[in-house]
């Protein structure tokens, strides 16, 4: 496949179905040189002007409890509303329904310095335990269908407050993501017999061409069709629908393949490395999701600097997602920082 290193070419993403146009001859490397001084931010362990800190006020009046470890709450200002009345419009090309569901802010952290690549791995344990539980807790209830665990780091992610939190959404219906998804794995299953990504994984294992870092549970690489120019998906090895399967002697492995991909992507530019991140997971509709590999992706949208961007513009816009950096030496990059943080 030496062609696929030299000239234009499209990668199919099988999990959604859509494509992505690879353009290596523009950058046959994603670093020409670039020294980037090491982030100065030093934020106190406790800001008393922020709305997530142990103590504070937030926005609605509520105070926040004295929180040692993990803290969870809804949000003040959720997108879903619990309460929305049931509705809908159908006229024509016009339609509507309505959309009910529970919004969650998850603080990782009462310390306001750190973030997830700070934390000690027995305390990203503690935020992999809670998103399990939040799973059960919110997928339990009757309206609720699929439960969306993200977090947005960096103010470049639309990130209001850099206090290390995350957001939990829980809704009534699949969001779109998720409907491509759910239809790929199922058709795949109904086929093979087997996840599409227990058979992705055989394939990753063999050539490990684009692994960053893999433990006895869980592989972390850049995947063959990653959009973002050092996209990551973190994959349990075992076939399993959801993070509530996950054995609990298995969390610790699970928080430190964050982990170590967290700080990898910290010394990448010499900063604090933005990026989105979300969980994948089998809806809670009670349906047969058999067919379901759970995976948390990592789309950062940093290209060659702390400074310099990745824009979804022109042409992604109107045509397709398209990249100049290959999978290949993306993961070739971050495992030479991940070989030595481990």
């Amino acid at each position: 496949m030496e062609n696929i290193q030299e000239y234009s070419h499209k990668r199919y993403n099988p999990l959604t179905g859509e494509w992505v146009l690879v353009s290596p001859h523009r950058a046959k490397r994603p670093w020409q040189g670039q020294e980037e001084e090491p982030s100065k931010e030093q934020r106190p362990s406790h800001d008393p002007n922020c709305y997530l800190c142990a103590g504070n006020t937030r926005a609605n009046g509520e105070t926040n409890p004295d929180y040692n470890d993990v803290y969870v709450f809804v949000n003040d200002f959720s997108a879903l509303q619990k309460d929305s009345k049931q509705f809908s419009v159908n006229d024509g090309l016009i339609k509507a329904e309505a959309e009910q569901g529970i919004c969650k802010v998850i603080c990782f952290s009462p310390d306001h310095s750190k973030s997830l690549a700070d934390m000690n791995v027995k305390d990203i344990q503690k935020v992999v335990h809670t998103w399990q539980s939040e799973y059960v807790s919110l997928g339990k209830q009757p309206n609720i269908n699929y439960v969306q665990i993200f977090e947005n780091k960096g103010a470049v992610m639309g990130c209001s407050n850099p206090h290390p939190h995350g957001q939990i959404w829980s809704q009534s219906t699949l969001p779109n993501e998720v409907v491509k998804k759910d239809s790929q794995q199922k058709a795949y299953f109904k086929t093979h017999q087997k996840t599409l990504l227990q058979d992705y994984l055989k394939q990753e294992l063999k050539l490990k061409e684009r692994l960053v870092f893999e433990n006895r549970a869980f592989v972390v690489l850049v995947p063959f069709w990653a959009v973002w120019p050092y996209e990551v998906m973190i994959v349990p090895k075992q076939p399993q629908e959801d993070i509530t399967i996950l054995p609990r002697e298995e969390t610790i492995l699970f928080a430190e393949a964050i982990s170590v991909l967290t700080r990898a992507y910290n010394k990448l530019f010499n900063t604090s490395f933005p990026y989105s991140s979300g969980i994948h997971q089998a809806p809670t509709n009670g349906e047969d999701n058999d067919h379901w590999h759970w995976h948390m992706s990592f789309y950062p949208p940093l290209l060659r600097s702390a400074t310099v961007k990745k824009f979804m513009v022109g042409y992604e816009m109107f045509g397709m997602a398209q990249r100049d950096i290959t999978p290949e030496t993306a993961a070739q990059t971050l495992k030479h920082l991940a070989d030595n943080l481990y």
